[in-house]
């Protein structure tokens, strides 16, 4: 899924980010600019921004397009040795992607990410795994595919995910399991 850097709805380069009306954050429309970078030395977003500036140079295609996917292959390489991050390149994720703490994240080459996901440091997602848009992975959680975690999920630090979970469900524990949420 090609993302490159678009400004979402609202979303101008200065501007806070905005969530829903009633605060919360949307599982369809992407929060781009969960995605820019805040301050100089800001990891995450810019591991993210790497990712999402390859995939654009590999879809226009020519010459120059290939300098630059070399170029951001280089980026990426430096992003990863810094954060100890195993994120692919070819990662399909769709926008306001956010990794606050990106340290010692591994995603699997097949797994699918909704809108505005939340993934904390230690997380691993193995295996095809697809999340819902607005899932929320708190640190060291494991996602053993295949699984499918619906929109609006939570997942409790270091819970083993091994089985799919409904919209909206809150899960926790090894092996994860529901509760009230």
């Amino acid at each position: 899924m090609l993302m490159g850097d678009q400004a979402g709805p609202g979303g101008s380069e200065g501007t806070a980010r905005k969530p829903g009306a009633d605060g919360s954050v949307s599982a369809v429309d992407p929060d781009w600019s969960r995605e820019r970078p805040v301050r100089f030395w800001d990891p995450g977003p810019k591991l993210i921004r790497s990712i999402r500036r390859y995939q654009a140079a590999r879809a226009r295609g020519g010459p120059a397009a290939r300098a630059a996917s070399k170029y951001w292959v280089l980026v990426h390489r430096f992003w990863s040795a810094v954060t100890s991050c195993d994120i692919p390149l070819t990662l399909d994720a769709a926008g306001g992607l956010l990794l606050p703490h990106p340290l010692c994240i591994v995603i699997h080459p097949d797994a699918r990410i909704g809108p505005n996901c939340l993934i904390f440091q230690g997380v691993t997602l193995a295996g095809p795994v697809t999340l819902g848009g607005h899932v929320d992975v708190g640190a060291g959680a494991k996602l053993l595919g295949p699984v499918t975690l619906g929109d609006d999920v939570r997942v409790g630090a270091n819970a083993v995910v091994t089985r799919d979970v409904a919209k909206g469900r809150t899960v926790a524990g090894i092996p994860a399991r529901e509760f009230p949420g």
